[in-house]
Order: C-alpha cells, then structure tokens, then sequence
C-alpha cells in the first residue's frame, strides 16, 4: 500500500510506504522542486526550516555509492528506514564518459532515470543539500527541509572545480577545448578527435586528487589511434601529455608499462606542468613549471588545435564548510578512518567514495570494495557490536591503451601493490580486457553494483594471480 502526500510547495510530493506490510513496501520518494546540484562552488544561503522529517539512516549522495551502500543495508534488513538525498533526476555510468569521447559510446549509453535505480523501500529526498549540521543529526536542504536521523552515510561525491583554471569556465565546449569529466562536453570529445586534421593534441592532468585518474590517458590513447586511422593526421600531429606528476602512474609497475606505451606512440611527456590559464581568443594554454619540490620555478605557454583538460576537483563545498571535513584541508575531505570508513569525530557518521580522506584511487572499483565495509560496521554500530570489517586500500583503473588494448590496474591504493581478481598478470595490454571494460563492467554496474551484489572477484579468489 502506498500513501501519498501533497504540501503546498510547488511540485511537493512525499509518497510514503505502509511499514506495516514490509513485504508489500514500494518505493518511497519525497520530490522537491528545486534546483539540481552543480558541479562549480556557489555560496548557498541557509532557508528556514519548514519541515522537519526523521530517518534511521540517511544517505548523502545518490551516486554509486549511495545506492549500493543503501542496497547493501536493505539486503541485510529490510526494515531499516533509510532515505537518500540526491537532487538529481538522471544516474550516470561516469565511467562510460571516456568511451563517449572516445566515440565508443553514446552518452545516452551510460545514463538511467534515478528513479529506476534508487532501491526499494527507501525514500528519495529529491532535492539539494545546503547544510550539514553532525552536532544536531541533521543534514537542511534547499526547500527548508530538515533531515534528522540516527546515522548518517556521506558520498556526495566529486566536485568539478572549472574555475580553478582560468577561462576554462568560459572557453569549455568550443573551439577546440573539451573535458570528458562531464556528460554536457564528453560527446564534444569525439566530435573533436574525429575532425582532427593536424596540429596540437594536448592532454592535461590537474594539481589536485582526481576521479578516475588514469582517465585522462586513456583519452589520448584512444585519440592518438583515431589520428593514425586517418591518412596523414598522426604525422602532422603533436600530441602530448602534460602533469605536475613525475611519473604517468602512481603504482611502478603500471607506470612503467605506461612508459612503454608513450614511448611507443611518440607521445610526448612534461611532467611537473600543471594547466594554469587557457587563453581562448589565441588557443594558448599557460603551465605552471614546478621543481621537484613542488615549487613553482617557471611559466610555459603552448598552442593547442584541441585540449582535453581534467580539471582540478575537490569535496563539495557543501562537505568544506561542514565539521565533518578534515580540519585545514583544502580538499575539504570527509574525515574518516581508512579502515572502519567510520567518522574521526562523529561516531554515527560514515563516509565513502570520492569525497572521503580515503588515501587511495578514487574510482568506481574502490567504491565496490567500500561500500560492504560501510553497511557492515554500520549495521554492527546499530547492533552495539565492534566494527570488525576493514577496507584495505583495493582500487583498479581500467586503463584503456587503444582500441583494443586495455591494463585493468586493480592495486592496493594503500601500498602501491598490484592485485589482480584474474588469474592473469595484471601488468600488460590485454584485448579480453577492453572487452571487459567496454561490455562487462558496465553491464556490472547497472545489474549487480548497483544491487548490492557480491563483488565478482570474490567467487575466483583461488585462481587469482599474486606477485
């Protein structure tokens, strides 16, 4: 049986579900007219509360780690009142993004009605967070909601920060200067690799954490195939890779294979450049030179035909202004143990995915991994039990090395260890593992990470390979 309720907001409805017949229970879903959170920082005024609402557990995020922590939680009980605040209509395969610029995918490819993907007996709080309050148990939202509840989960996820770069903002879209790290410019990727005809192909890596951060090499693999698929425009082409790093993977053994790689394609390599200013009007981009400090010892300017940009990414301000961030941090983190995933300061907090202070890898694998440490030590916290489960660093990054070669660097972002959930060694191009990343693990995604499934790799653990 369901209920529904209408306030007299605009567009208001709370749909709520009979509890008295959990077998019967549908989802729930609260929808607020108000606007979708952005990717770029914006001062957000505290309103008045208007309502009040009371949850066991709520979730700050719909993304792939709010709904398959809440799947997770509803697999080992059913009774359990959470609800998920997301302003979002659409769920996007982020991943997908880089095949869509790789002219892969379409972006229709990789994105669903939230609604289909938000579980059962959970209640959608559809509308945009403004306030975290963890001394009160509270999260406010942008109508004037206050959500109260027992224990909070926080994977907002990522934010995109554009203006870090200057006239980036303005220049992205057009005239040459793309980011797959958004659905509205991943199609514009391919539109521009496509038409390449010669010049300068520029690929950038940011001075901060990133999602997925073999991402912006695998773009340029894919473009620098496209370019030699086409008569004469690999040889007219430079196209090069430029980060602060000092190396092109964090984990040696993959950065050395990733060495090879480069090599081979006659890429040319600036470390220690970060990306700095793009300069629309005459197609410049300016680069930061740093030492091997970490100083910066000089400016560099180059011209570019097209750029793909990472941009500089960070915790949603949100997350910042909060006490729940790691105090003096610029990155704004949620503070959690890299164990447990369990608040340093507020007991009945828990943080996951690419917002945490998690020192590893932030991709989607990593959440896979997270999210069942997440719903067991909460479940043993409602339980009055220790929190037992450890998450131990496990992170991968399909790296795609061309059209039909891809290293699926799974590794212990703690260590720097290479893992595999194969029995086969990880350190290589494989074609059986585009096939993977490219029909696999998306379909992975929507059926079982989503749902709450067991991870894969855990039912081949004897064949897996070891160093």
């Amino acid at each position: 049986m369901v209920t529904k309720y209408i306030y007299s907001s605009s567009q208001s409805i709370v749909t709520v579900s009979d509890r008295a017949n959990p077998s019967q229970t549908k989802q729930t879903e609260m929808v607020i007219s108000t606007p979708q959170q952005s990717q770029t920082p914006a001062s957000a005024t505290v309103p008045a509360i208007n309502k009040t609402v009371h949850y066991q557990i709520a979730i700050l995020g719909g993304g792939a780690a709010g709904i398959a922590t809440a799947s997770l939680l509803l697999k080992r009980d059913t009774s359990l009142d959470i609800a998920i605040i997301d302003p979002s209509d659409q769920h996007y395969y982020q991943p997908g993004w880089t095949l869509t610029g790789g002219g892969v995918f379409r972006i229709e490819d990789t994105v669903k009605q939230q609604r289909d993907v938000i579980p059962q007996q959970t209640t959608w709080i559809k509308d945009r967070a403004i306030k975290l309050d963890p001394d009160n148990n509270a999260v406010i939202t942008a109508a004037g909601i206050q959500v109260k509840y027992d224990y909070l989960v926080i994977c907002p996820g990522i934010q995109i920060d554009w203006h870090l770069i200057q006239g980036l903002k303005e220049s992205i879209g057009k005239d040459g200067v793309t980011s797959n790290y958004s659905a509205d410019f991943a199609p514009y990727t391919w539109e521009l690799i496509r038409k390449f005809a010669g010049g300068n192909a520029l690929f950038t890596y940011p001075n901060t954490p990133i999602k997925c951060g073999g991402a912006p090499q695998k773009i340029m693999y894919m473009a620098d195939d496209a370019f030699r698929s086409r008569s004469g425009v690999r040889q007219r082409s430079n196209v090069m890779f430029l980060t602060p790093a000092n190396t092109m993977f964090s984990v040696p053994e993959y950065s050395a294979l990733l060495d090879g790689v480069v090599k081979r394609r006659e890429i040319e390599v600036k470390f220690r450049h970060n990306l700095k200013a793009i300069q629309a009007d005459t197609k410049t981009a300016i680069f930061e030179i740093f030492d091997n400090n970490g100083n910066v010892i000089d400016r560099v300017s180059y011209k570019y035909d097209m750029i793909h940009v990472a941009p500089p990414q960070s915790a949603p301000d949100l997350i910042k202004q909060s006490p729940l961030a790691i105090p003096n941090n610029p990155y704004g983190w949620v503070d959690v143990d890299k164990y447990t995933l369990q608040h340093n300061r507020y007991p009945n907090v828990f943080g996951l995915g690419d917002a945490s202070s998690l020192p590893t890898s932030k991709t989607a694998a990593a959440i896979r991994k997270q999210a069942p440490i997440v719903a067991e030590n909460l479940l043993a916290l409602i339980g009055s039990k220790p929190l037992l489960n450890k998450y131990d660093g496990y992170t991968c990054c399909p790296l795609i090395t061309g059209y039909d070669r891809t290293i699926m660097a799974e590794f212990n972002g703690y260590n720097s260890v290479p893992l595999s959930s194969f029995p086969l060694n990880p350190i290589k191009e494989r074609w059986i593992m585009w096939k993977m990343k490219t029909t696999a693990l998306p379909w992975i995604y929507w059926h079982r990470m989503l749902k709450g499934e067991q991870f894969e790799g855990d039912y081949i653990k004897f064949l897996q390979w070891k160093k």
